[in-house]
C-alpha cells in the first residue's frame, strides 16, 4: 500500500480541514430531514398567534416546507460524489444555491393557488431567505458534528493503538525474528518487514478510508509474524469474495478483529485453534463474518471489549447508522459480524 494514500492532508492550522456530509448516508439525510421538520414546527409556533392555532400553522407551512425539503434532498443524494469532490465552500455554497433554486421555482409554481402565504407580493424571496438559512444552519450543524467528533475520533485512534501494540505482542515477534536471525535469514527478513508494514499503518491517519483488499493483506502480514511462534497451532481459513475486496472499509478495522481472535481464541488453546473469515456482497451491503474458537474461562482477559467498541464507533463515524457489528456466541465459538454499505467514494 502507498503511504500517501493513508494521509489525510492537513490545512496551515494543523486541523482537518472541513468536509461536507455525505448526502449519500442514511444518517445525514435523517438528521436533514428532522432537523428542518424541528425548524418547521419553530417557525409555525411564531406565526401561530394561540396555540389553538398552532396546528393549522403546521399543516400550511407543511404543505410548503415538505415538497421542497423532499426534492432538495433527492438533487443532493443525486449530486453527492461531485459534491464532494469541491472545496467546503464550494460545496456548501452549491448546496445553498440548490435549496434556494427549488423554493423559489415551487413557490413561484404554486402561485395563484389560493394560499395567503404563496399570494403576497415577493413572498418566493421570503421562502428563498428561509431555504437559505436553513440549509446553513444543517451544514453548520453537520460542520459543528464533524469537528465534535474529531476529539473522539483521536481518542479512538489512541485506544486502538494502545490495544494493540501490546509489549507482549511485540517481545513475542522480536524473539522470534531473532530465532530465525541464522537458522532461515530470508524468512526473518521477511517477518521484519511485514512488522514494519504493520506498524507502519498502526500510525497512520485513520481518518481516511481503506479497502477491504488492503485490510486483508495488512492481516495477512500480520498473521505471518504471529505464524513464527503459533505454528501449526494457528490455521486460517480464508473465503474471501473478489467482488467485495474494493469496497471502502475503516482502516484497521479488520487486522484488530483477528488479532483479539488469536489472543483471545488460539492463544488460550491447549491444541489447534481455526480462526475463519468470510466477506461477501449482500445487496448493497459488505458483510464480514469472523469466527474463533470461544474459552469462557479466558473471557476475563482485557482488551476484546475495548477493541470491539474502538471499531464500532469508528464504523459510525465513518458510514452512522448504515454500518454495524454485532457478537454472538454459537456453537463454542465466538462469531463477529460487520455490516458496511457498500458506497463509491469519489
Amino acid at each position: 500500500m502507498s503511504a500517501n494514500a493513508d494521509v489525510v492532508r492537513k490545512d496551515a492550522s494543523g486541523m482537518h480541514p472541513d468536509r461536507l456530509p455525505d448526502f449519500r448516508s442514511l444518517g445525514v439525510m435523517l438528521r436533514i430531514l428532522l432537523g428542518v421538520n424541528i425548524a418547521l414546527v419553530f417557525a409555525a409556533a411564531v406565526r401561530a398567534q394561540t396555540l389553538m392555532l398552532m396546528p393549522n400553522a403546521v399543516v400550511e407551512l407543511s404543505a410548503w416546507v415538505e415538497p421542497v425539503l423532499l426534492t432538495t434532498v433527492v438533487l443532493l443524494y443525486a449530486a453527492a460524489r461531485p459534491l464532494l469532490r469541491l472545496s467546503y465552500l464550494a460545496g456548501a455554497a452549491c448546496v445553498v444555491v440548490v435549496a434556494v433554486l427549488v423554493t423559489a421555482g415551487y413557490s413561484l409554481a404554486i402561485r395563484g393557488t389560493g394560499i395567503p402565504m404563496f399570494e403576497s407580493e415577493g413572498h418566493w424571496t421570503l421562502h428563498a431567505a428561509f431555504a437559505a438559512f436553513a440549509a446553513w444552519g444543517m451544514l453548520g450543524y453537520f460542520r459543528l458534528r464533524e469537528r465534535a467528533f474529531s476529539p473522539a475520533l483521536a481518542e479512538a485512534r489512541l485506544q486502538a493503538l494502545q490495544a494493540r501494540i501490546r509489549p507482549h505482542f511485540l517481545f513475542n515477534s522480536l524473539n522470534a525474528v531473532l530465532s530465525l536471525v541464522r537458522s532461515d535469514p530470508r524468512r526473518a527478513e521477511g517477518a521484519l518487514e511485514d512488522m514494519a508494514e504493520l506498524f507502519r499503518t498502526l500510525m497512520a491517519d485513520n481518518r481516511t478510508l481503506s479497502t477491504l483488499g488492503e485490510e486483508v493483506a495488512l492481516t495477512r502480514q500480520y498473521l505471518n509474524i504471529e505464524h513464527l511462534r503459533l505454528g501449526e497451532r494457528l490455521t486460517v481459513e480464508w473465503k474471501i469474495d473478489p467482488r467485495a475486496e474494493s469496497v471502502q472499509v475503516p482502516p484497521l478495522m479488520l487486522q484488530p478483529l483477528v488479532e483479539n481472535a488469536v489472543y483471545h481464541g488460539v492463544e488460550p488453546g491447549m491444541g489447534p485453534g481455526t480462526i475463519q473469515i468470510a466477506a461477501a456482497l449482500q445487496g448493497d451491503e459488505l458483510r464480514l463474518v469472523l469466527s474463533n474458537p470461544y474459552h469462557p474461562e479466558h473471557q476475563h482477559r482485557q482488551g476484546n471489549r475495548m477493541a470491539l467498541a474502538n471499531i464500532g464507533e469508528r464504523l459510525r463515524l465513518h458510514f452512522d447508522v448504515e454500518a454495524k457489528i454485532e457478537t454472538k456466541i454459537t456453537g463454542g465459538r465466538f462469531e463477529i459480524r460487520v455490516t458496511v454499505p457498500n458506497r463509491k467514494m469519489p
